[in-house]
């Protein structure tokens, strides 16, 4: 961590696709962007020629139902942000513009390796500044019945441990550890796809989700088992999968995290919840750059915070 400077783009880059739950066509690009500006999406093509930036923070999430939305939909918001929001932070991209013209992130292949070569085509460019991280300096926790997720301190980087249980032979219960740095990333995590269940299509269907989505890019589960005709790219790429959202999910933090991140049988509220839960007490964390603290408490050995979230999933 010590001496590291913040990065971007060293040029942009297009991507094209449909949404996975409008099924409508959308082009994004990837612009640099200057220090400390963070990851922002600016939403073109709205009504009356109106455009709106919006800061990817966990304070402009709106929804997490099967997908992370930031911004409102009345004056402009961006849907599935978290595949490309984790090949942003597994690559540790600090400062990036997302132009882009339709209300939803493109789903490409349905995980998050299109965007890691698109980022890998125009390479990364060292700023001027430090970078900033969020240290964790005492337990955060956020439950539902069985399910919970919950940061905590850890002495070295950003390691996530998610755990997922599903009451089907199909998946069943699965576990990942890793410590999160671009080579993890790009090896364990980045290839792996979102999946959903043949039963739920009509469900969703009704619902107004899953319109775009197709064996090219989600990996569908039906009676007997996978129908995609490649087969899965891990055995468990489920729960990989689960850990590329966390990865996604958790960049909404603003900074790099320094800590532990737990989950069993998470999902994307749950993983905006916890960051809501962490920034409700200034003491919870400290800013620090290149391993000097610039603000925050004293470490504490306190109780977890406690609090709740809405859905497992």
């Amino acid at each position: 961590m010590a001496g590291q400077k913040q990065t971007t783009l060293r040029d942009r880059v297009e991507l094209q696709g449909i949404g996975v739950h409008s099924g409508a066509p959308v082009r994004i690009v990837l612009h640099p962007a200057d220090v400390d500006s963070g990851i922002s999406f600016l939403r073109t093509r709205l009504d009356g020629g109106r455009e709106r930036l919006i800061q990817a923070r966990h304070s402009a999430v709106s929804a997490t139902e099967l997908c992370t939305i930031i911004g409102e939909t009345a004056s402009g918001a961006v849907a599935t942000i978290e595949h490309l929001m984790a090949a942003l932070s597994g690559l540790g991209v600090d400062n990036v513009l997302v132009e882009i013209d339709g209300p939803e992130v493109p789903i490409m292949d349905g995980s998050a390796a299109p965007f890691v070569d698109a980022i890998d085509q125009v390479g990364l460019e060292r700023q001027g500044s430090g970078r900033r991280y969020i240290k964790i300096l005492k337990p955060v926790r956020v439950e539902q019945g069985r399910a919970f997720s919950e940061l905590r301190p850890f002495a070295r980087g950003f390691r996530l441990e998610v755990e997922i249980d599903f009451d089907t032979q199909l998946i069943g219960r699965q576990k990942r550890v890793l410590d999160l740095e671009p080579g993890v990333f790009r090896r364990d995590i980045a290839r792996a796809r979102t999946f959903g269940f043949m039963k739920d299509v009509e469900r969703l269907w009704k619902a107004g989700f899953a319109l775009g989505a197709s064996l090219d890019n989600t990996v569908a589960l039906g009676d007997e088992g996978v129908i995609n005709p490649e087969g899965l790219r891990f055995a468990d790429e489920f729960v990989r999968h689960k850990t590329l959202d966390a990865v996604g999910d958790l960049s909404l933090a603003g900074s790099p995290i320094l800590g532990c991140y737990r989950s069993y049988c998470g999902g994307h509220r749950m993983n905006v919840a916890v960051l809501q839960a962490l920034f409700a007490d200034r003491s919870n964390y400290a800013i620090v750059e290149n391993g000097r603290r610039e603000t925050g408490h004293a470490e504490s050995a306190a109780r977890p915070a406690l609090a709740f979230a809405a859905e497992t999933n």
